[in-house]
């Protein structure tokens, strides 16, 4: 969706709950958040709250209920982080806890992957949003 000062946005393949958007780092040696010193730190956790923020805007509409952010790194050793949007109509025993306590099956259902044809209009959405906020969060005075 973006090119960003620490990486790249990008939507999700999945998108069980829309919006599930990705902050994935361009430096491919780097697999904690502690391996970036706090300059380059700093600009991914900035860049991670834009994309959040672009997501709840494009979101909103949706039912949007709140955006819960993640970085986890227990299977992909190369820093990321997610961005959940989570929604009102969601199953009252989910909406309270994290996205990961949805069934796998049920997450990764082929009837959520990623198409432009069912996703497109919100992709674009997340993409002019952040746009807008990417212009005004880097700026030059």
């Amino acid at each position: 969706m973006a090119r960003m000062r620490s990486g790249f946005a990008v939507i999700g393949d999945t998108q069980h709950l829309p919006g599930y958007s990705l902050l994935l780092t361009d430096d491919s040696s780097v697999d904690h958040l502690t391996d970036l010193d706090w300059e380059r730190r700093r600009d991914f956790l900035f860049d991670l709250s834009l994309l959040g923020e672009a997501v709840e805007r494009a979101c909103r509409p949706h039912g949007l209920r709140r955006v819960n952010y993640e970085v986890l790194g227990n299977s992909i050793p190369h820093l990321h982080a997610h961005v959940h949007a989570r929604y009102d109509w969601e199953p009252p025993d989910r909406i309270g806890g994290p996205v990961w306590r949805y069934p796998k099956d049920v997450r990764n259902d082929p009837a959520h992957a990623y198409s432009d044809e069912k996703h497109g209009e919100l992709r674009a959405a997340l993409t002019a949003e952040l746009t807008r906020l990417l212009q005004l969060a880097y700026a030059t005075p």
